[in-house]
Parts: C-alpha cells; structure tokens; sequence
C-alpha cells in the first residue's frame, strides 16, 4: 500500500512539474543585451532551465509557437506610480486630499493589473503621493496571489524637506495634508530613513529640489550633509537613496551626496551627466510625463511648436546619451495611463537613443542599477519573467505595444 502512495506521489509531482513547462519558439530572441535566430526558450518552474537552438523539450512540456513575435525579459517600469492617475481626469491636489484610501487602493490595483498586461513584469514605484505605505501593502498582495501585478520596488511616502511640498496654496493658517512625509535635521532624518525602512519599503526616495515657496520655483531642498546622511543611513539597511531632481544645483547635491539614480533631470547638462557617470550614478529621465503635463496644459503635439519645458528636455536627454551616462526606462506612469508605459520608450527613440539602447534601458540595465540579478535577462537561471511581442521592437520600439504574451514567475498571465 505503501508503495502506492508513494508511486502516486511520484505521478502527481511529475504531472505538475510537466504541467509548468514551457518551450517557447519565437522567430527571434532579445535576451536583455542582444538578438539571436533559431533560439527557444524551456521554462520549468519559475525559472528559466536552458536557452538555445534545437532545445529538447522534456515530458510533458507544452510547446508555444511564437511566428513573427519576438520574446524578450519582462520590462522595467524605473518609474511609476500606481496610486496616481492621469490629470487631465483629477488634479494631483484632488486626488491627494479628496479620494479616498479605498478608491486609491482600488484603482491602484486596477493599474497594476493593466501594467502587467502590457508586459511590464515589474515597477520601481517611486511613491504613492498621500497614500501612505499603502504600496507595501499592494506588492505584498501581488506577492501572495491575491491580485494580477508587476514586482513592487516600494519606496512608501518619500522624503521631502519640510515646506517644500504640496498640496499647497492654502490659507497659511491652514495645516494641509502632504503627498510625502516632511523631515529636517541629522535626528529628525535618521528618524524618518529608519521609520520608513521599519514599515517595509525597499529604497528611500527624497526630492532634493521642488517648486517651492512665494515664487514657485523648483530650488534645491536638502542640504548635502543631510542627503549624505540620508544615504548613511539607509546603507547600513543595505538600501540606496534615489533623488527627484530637476535643477542644476539639486542634481548635484544628489550626485554628491551618494544618490543611486537622479529622476527626472530637466536641466541636466553634460558636465552634470559625465559626472554621474564618474559617480556611478543612473538616470531616469521620465520624458513622457514632460509631454503629458505639456498636452495638459494646451500643447497641441504635431500642430503647435514645442513649449520650452520640451525642448529643454530633448536638450537634456541629447546630453545624457552624449555622456555615456547609465540610463533607465522610467515614464512617471501615474501623471498619463498605466498600461500605456511604452510611451516613454517611444519618447527615447524619437529623442535619439538607439532601439536596441532603449530595450536594454527596460531589461538589462535596471535590473543591475536596481539590484535584481534574477530579472532583466533571458538566460538559464533567471526568473520566468517573459513576454513576446509581434514583429521585431529591436528595429521599431513601437512594436512593444503589441503585447501577445506576458508571463510572470514562470506563469501565463497572457496568452
């Protein structure tokens, strides 16, 4: 009887192993770096188990037949936030102070689910404006099988220096809300890193610049000693510190002070991206929400000239690529719609970067800047994060946005 149960044991842990094996067959693979013909891909598991021409598959393994589509990593989203939605349907300050915590929660599940679907695999989420750690909370249900989504890089709230934030422009006797939590000073910083890192996120997001006081012009915040100690702090959690930043001066700071990647970059120049190069620090330059923000304001694309806020952002993104700084795909997809992430790709291409550069920017590249050696690339041993596209985006980025399959941990959520 024994040897029954154990026999069917056998049976059925065979059965499901074989049930979770793929082999895929595209006409071409981009396996994070470069292209290859006549390659297939066997998935066992959650993991990739071998990559190459004339694959054996094993028993029982399913044979997937990818004519005319490319396979590729699943992509990295460097910048989202999956608790915004577009401006043009609700300003920023309404959703911070007017939606509550459980329409934000619900719509946030909505967006990760849409992210997922357009083959985004995972999502640096660089802060939920106003929703608290609640984006902890969401990966941590992705992560159980609740809800359909990427993999979550948190960062909970940000760090921002008191008075310099939003929403603002309320009675000054009025105490508002903030879409980010405020801290000043080595006790109150070493407290505030160390909150945050308590309440679970994975990397510490400060603004070093914003808009702020009677002018409204973006000026840098923290000091350099304080980033510095910021950075300290978080690196003895083994976590880095990565900066909103659009001024000169703030970019430097952040260099400085030891942040792992600047967002957003408006005025960057050469001499600011050389020397986050020599530093070791990346860039994500969110080009998308620049033109989103500009159509929102009554930019007619492709009928008006382009507004000052553009053109100085081409100017920028035409110095970053000069300098041989890293650069990671990030759109600030939360300002337009989730699912439309390809955006800010299209957005790299039109501006100058190769399209085999840009599909590195969203595979390779952050999974190195952002410490997940297991994603980013389709090789024996990595994660199953995988997604094949009809045509071939390493000629035409915009062949991204013909999504025919996703799968994620060695899991079909896309067919």
């Amino acid at each position: 009887m024994l040897r029954k149960l154990l026999a069917l044991l056998f049976l059925t842990t065979s059965l499901s192993q074989a049930q979770s094996s793929f082999v895929l067959i595209p006409d071409r693979v981009f396996d994070g770096m470069d292209v290859y013909t006549g390659w297939q891909v066997l998935v066992t598991g959650t993991q990739i188990r071998a990559v190459g021409p004339n694959l054996q598959p094993p028993a029982g393994a399913e044979v997937i037949v990818l004519k005319n589509q490319t396979l590729l990593p699943g992509l990295i989203e460097g910048h989202s936030h999956l608790f915004l939605h577009p401006y043009n349907e609700t300003s920023w300050d309404d959703q911070v102070l007017r939606e509550s915590p459980m329409e934000r929660a619900a719509r946030a599940v909505v967006h990760a689910e849409k992210t997922l679907l357009a083959g985004f695999t995972t999502v640096r989420d660089l802060g939920t404006e106003g929703a608290d750690f609640d984006d902890v909370g969401l990966k941590q249900t992705i992560e159980k099988g609740i809800i359909p989504g990427p993999r979550m890089i948190t960062v909970g709230r940000a760090l921002i220096a008191t008075g310099s934030y939003g929403p603002k422009g309320y009675n000054t006797r009025t105490n508002v809300p903030q879409g980010a939590e405020e801290a000043d000073g080595q006790d109150r910083l070493i407290q505030a890193v160390r909150g945050q890192i308590g309440r679970g996120i994975d990397v510490v997001k400060i603004y070093a610049d914003y808009r702020w006081g009677l002018m409204g012009e973006a000026k840098p915040t923290f000091l350099q000693e304080e980033i510095e100690l910021m950075v300290k702090v978080a690196a003895s959690s083994g976590r880095s510190v990565i900066a909103h930043a659009s001024t000169e001066e703030g970019i430097r700071r952040a260099i400085l002070g030891g942040c792992k990647t600047i967002e957003h970059g408006d005025v960057g120049t050469l001499e600011l991206f050389r020397l986050m190069k020599s530093k070791g620090v990346a860039y994500c330059p969110t080009l998308a929400a620049s033109d989103a923000i500009s159509q929102y304001r009554g930019w007619k694309k492709g009928q008006d000239p382009e507004p000052e806020r553009i053109v100085q952002k081409r100017k920028s993104f035409k110095a970053a690529l000069e300098s041989g700084v890293t650069i990671v795909m990030g759109g600030d997809v939360g300002v337009f719609t989730h699912g439309d992430n390809v955006r800010e790709m299209e957005l790299m291409q039109e501006y100058g970067m190769k399209p085999l550069d840009v599909l590195r920017s969203a595979t390779s590249v952050p999974a190195q800047v952002f410490g997940q050696p297991k994603l980013g690339e389709v090789k024996t041993g990595k994660l199953a994060d995988l997604i094949a596209v009809e045509g071939d985006p390493t000629q035409q980025i915009n062949q991204l946005r013909k999504v025919k399959l996703v799968m994620k941990d060695g899991k079909l959520y896309k067919r």
